[in-house]
């Protein structure tokens, strides 16, 4: 699978809140945090599901690998998303797996830190439910 997502209890707002401190503990800060719904109904489109997509880097550990392979850039930041399941009614916490995204690299050497990054980032989501 190329995702891990988990449900929580928390709103969206407690499950943000909630992520950014447990990215923050690893040194993880969120650039940029992209609300899909405000934006499409500013554009004229009727979307009624919140959806957040939370853009997060730690910059060492960017320098480290875009020092060894430039084509990682196209994948960072790394995307962690929290939306509301209309199908559920619950909010999730999910993200691609940096190990899967890796694959279309074909870089070996790679494999070993990106499975470091996609298991801190899951303790993360992890914590946040």
């Amino acid at each position: 699978m190329f995702h891990y997502t988990v449900e929580t209890d928390k709103s969206m707002e407690e499950a943000i809140k909630s992520l950014e401190t447990n990215l923050k503990d690893d040194k993880f800060g969120v650039l940029w945090q992209f609300d899909i719904q405000e934006t499409l109904q500013k554009k004229g489109f009727d979307f009624n599901q919140p959806y957040q997509v939370l853009e997060v880097c730690n910059p060492a550990e960017a320098k480290r690998v875009l020092s060894e392979n430039q084509l990682v850039g196209y994948f960072l930041p790394c995307k962690i998303v929290v939306y509301h399941d209309k199908e559920t009614e619950k909010v999730k916490i999910g993200m691609p797996k940096p190990t899967a995204l890796i694959e279309m690299v074909n870089d070996e050497s790679l494999k070993e830190f990106t499975a470091d990054i996609e298991n801190r980032l899951i303790t993360c989501i992890d914590q946040s439910v």
